[in-house]
Formats: structure tokens, C-alpha cells, sequence
């Protein structure tokens, strides 16, 4: 009888721990890294111009960069939470001096990014500066 209720009450234990096990996973499947997204630069857009940095990251890491002036594309590698971005080139569309100054900025800030998280819709890349992007769902 004894042994009975220990073998009952260890398999509800596993129950339990399976049953959280698979909520922790579905959940963090929400939270994983946005692959085949495209994202907008939490920032405001640069005197005289209405457009903010975008970021497309296709299904194999390939990035797009439309930036505030400047295009681009990039490589993105990711193991956990460790990020690794490589800029490729980058197009000047004729870009003010300042605009063009703040392009380089962001993609050195990406460059340098060493770590990333996300919390829903919102993607920020860790480094010497935190980029936030919040991923387009429309």
C-alpha cells in the first residue's frame, strides 16, 4: 500500500513538471528570436525626414536595413541569446552629413551587440548600447 501511494504521488510530481515544462515551452516559442520579421527602430525620425530605421531578418539570419537615409544588408547569427551581426554594405542615397553620421552609428551599434532578448513584439540588441525594435504586426 505504501509503495503504491509513493509510486502515485511520483507520477503526479512528473505530471506536474511535464504539464510546466510544456507551457515554459510554448511560451518562450512566442519570445524567440525574429526570424522573418521586420522590426522599427524605437527612435524618433531625424529633423527633416519622417522615416525611421527598419530591420528585415529573413528565415536564414539575412538582414535588409532601410535606415534613416543609408540601405543595406547584413548577416545576423544567433546561438541563445548571443547575437552576432556582420554589416555588409551600405548605400548613400545622397544623405545629409548627420543623417548619414547616424546610420553608421547604428550599424557599429549592432556590430557590437554581444547579447539579445525579447519580450513580445519588443527586440533589443545588447552591446555598448541597447537598440530596441518592436516587431511590424501589421
Amino acid at each position: 500500500m505504501l509503495l503504491t501511494r509513493r509510486l502515485a504521488t511520483r507520477a503526479a510530481v512528473a505530471a506536474v513538471f511535464a504539464a510546466v515544462g510544456c507551457f515554459t515551452s510554448a511560451a518562450n516559442a512566442d519570445d524567440g528570436f525574429p526570424f522573418g520579421f521586420e522590426m522599427t527602430l524605437d527612435a524618433l525620425p531625424q529633423p527633416g525626414s519622417k522615416r525611421v530605421p527598419t530591420l528585415e531578418i529573413g528565415d536564414n539570419g539575412e538582414a535588409k536595413l532601410d535606415l534613416w537615409c543609408k540601405t543595406g544588408t547584413g548577416q545576423f547569427s544567433v546561438a541563445g541569446n548571443t547575437v552576432i551581426f556582420v554589416p555588409g554594405q551600405l548605400l548613400d542615397a545622397g544623405c545629409p552629413p548627420a543623417r548619414a553620421q547616424a546610420d553608421d552609428d547604428l550599424v557599429a551599434a549592432l556590430g557590437e551587440a554581444a547579447t539579445w532578448r525579447r519580450r513580445g513584439d519588443a527586440v533589443s540588441f545588447v552591446g555598448t548600447k541597447t537598440l530596441r525594435f518592436h516587431i511590424n504586426t501589421n
